[in-house]
């Protein structure tokens, strides 16, 4: 008999429908063809143990399966249960009326229970575009394929309740989750926040520009001046996600199988700090299955380079693209793979070797023009894409035991809000723009328009503190930034003078 059952593959972020055809027939024989990798191969032996451990057998004639489209590479355990169901459904101990209305995927363990799979999300998309009646999946991963409404999601928890499932001698209730009180309520819950955060009132005033306009920014300073620190508090103060945000950033990490099971929305920013000895594949994406890197992983959110010119110089030349572009495209030889990459970076390091260049009570051992060398191992093209330079300095300890009050971020939020909407506003008629940070040269010359004075501030600047070219284009957009949060029309004087003191790096004085 043949019987077709149905699950989808993940292509990128993204599912794509799969056909799982079970043959059974006179003869002897197991073959499985339709390019499944080795994971998809091994799932007989995961078949044969679940079945004897609930009471069926594999069929002792010729089982053919086929994974159609048969020229897709087929990859993972999660086909395992759907598999299974078409052995069943093929030999008779299934009601098979019911199979082509649902889409069933999970993987077995050899006493038949179920184990999650990555790409609950996009599979229960999926599902609901094919308008398929339900999705069968493993208790774990119920909740995070429940946010997709007019579509019933059963999560099961061993092979036996699937069968009695189909067979109707047991009902299996639907996971019913309230996709917007859900992300209602776990709204602005952050665990760090400005107002733990004593002293390094110039920093802070620096990082809110930066979520205003979504700037990328730099903290160069010594060790323990409190970069780590700060850094982990910008979620807190970025606008809130929106639900569709919330909603492509958890399809994301459904994909590289990060959701827990406790979760079915990821509704606060998210903040990645990978390490600097993180590889290629792991920063931007790919390996031999490709999946999303730590680019992607920071999608809506924030991603943290700690100690900078550390990371390999490859693995950071690889993120200009996505810097711009807001994405990663992965190529390999039969496709070509897409992942979202809309992330602001913050990074961090030391201003030379030994870490106390510039420090105000301990001396620097580094030999002389050592600290400009340690900033050359950040490429120029690179550090062009960085707005805002910060200088670190550490708090002085009187600072430390301070008991006044600071301000918290909810406060600060308050202010970023407020000059995004002014952003919005300005960049509705342009596609794709959505902050200061993402003009074009077009749009900059148009919105950060200079008056006499002002023009004449920023030739004093390109000469006297030796600032290049580069710069330019940035400082007006920073200064944009500025005006946004004094919710000024125009560009004044002491916003682009505020602007050009955060170009700290492109002097031709610094490390000498």
């Amino acid at each position: 008999m043949l019987v077709k059952t149905y699950g989808s593959a993940i292509i990128g972020v993204n599912a794509m429908a799969v056909t799982v055809e079970v043959n059974i027939c006179s003869g002897v024989g197991f073959s499985m063809v339709g390019l499944p990798d080795n994971a998809v191969k091994e799932s007989t032996q995961r078949i044969t143990s679940a079945f004897e451990q609930t009471g069926y057998r594999i069929p002792g004639k010729k089982i053919i399966i086929n994974l159609a489209p048969a020229d897709l590479k087929k990859e993972g355990t999660a086909y395992d249960l759907t598999i299974a169901i078409g052995i069943l459904g093929a030999n008779g101990d299934i009601e098979n009326g019911m199979l082509e209305e649902y889409v069933i995927m999970g993987e077995l363990g050899l006493d038949g229970s179920l184990r999650p799979i990555r790409g609950a999300l996009p599979i229960a998309i999926e599902a609901r575009r094919r308008h398929c009646k339900g999705l069968i999946v493993p208790a774990s991963n119920a909740r995070e394929a429940a946010i997709v409404n007019n579509l019933d999601v059963y999560g099961a928890k061993t092979l036996r309740e699937v069968i009695d499932f189909f067979n109707g001698k047991k009902s299996i209730e639907p996971t019913i989750v309230d996709t917007r009180a859900e992300f209602a309520n776990s709204l602005n819950n952050y665990e760090f926040d400005f107002a733990d955060v004593k002293g390094q009132s110039d920093v802070k005033r620096a990082l809110e520009i930066a979520a205003a306009g979504s700037h990328n920014v730099i903290l160069v300073g010594p060790p323990g001046s409190g970069k780590t620190m700060l850094a982990k508090r910008m979620p807190s103060i970025l606008p809130p996600l929106s639900l569709g945000e919330s909603l492509e950033t958890t399809q994301i990490y459904s994909v590289a199988g990060k959701m827990r099971k406790e979760d079915s929305l990821i509704s606060i920013r998210p903040f990645r700090s990978p390490h600097h000895t993180v590889s290629d594949a792991g920063l931007c994406g790919g390996g031999s299955n490709p999946a999303p890197g730590e680019i992607s992983l920071a999608h809506n959110g924030v991603l943290f380079l700690d100690e900078l010119p550390e990371f390999k110089r490859t693995a950071l030349e690889v993120l200009r693209q996505p810097m711009e572009e807001r994405r990663i495209t992965i190529s390999r030889a039969k496709m070509t793979i897409e992942y979202p990459a809309a992330f602001m970076l913050i990074a961090a390091m030391n201003p030379c070797p030994c870490g106390y260049y510039n420090h105000p009570t301990i001396e620097c051992t580094c030999p002389a023009g050592a600290a400009r060398r340690y900033m050359n191992k950040v490429s120029g093209p690179l550090m062009d894409r960085i707005d805002i330079h910060i200088e670190v300095t550490p708090v002085p300890v009187t600072d430390l035991g301070s008991s006044l009050p600071t301000e918290s971020s909810a406060d600060i939020r308050q202010r970023v809000m407020a000059a995004r909407a002014i952003q919005t506003e300005r960049f509705k008629g342009n596609p794709g723009i959505h902050c200061n940070a993402q003009m074009t040269s077009r749009l900059t010359r148009q919105h950060c328009q200079l008056t006499n004075e002002c023009r004449h501030i920023m030739e004093q600047a390109m000469e006297r503190l030796g600032l290049s070219a580069r710069a330019y284009d940035r400082i007006l957009r920073v200064s944009r930034t500025i005006a946004d949060l004094e919710s000024s029309p125009d560009i004044q004087t002491h916003h682009l003078q505020e602007a050009i003191t955060y170009r700290s790096l492109d002097r031709d004085s610094w490390g000498r």
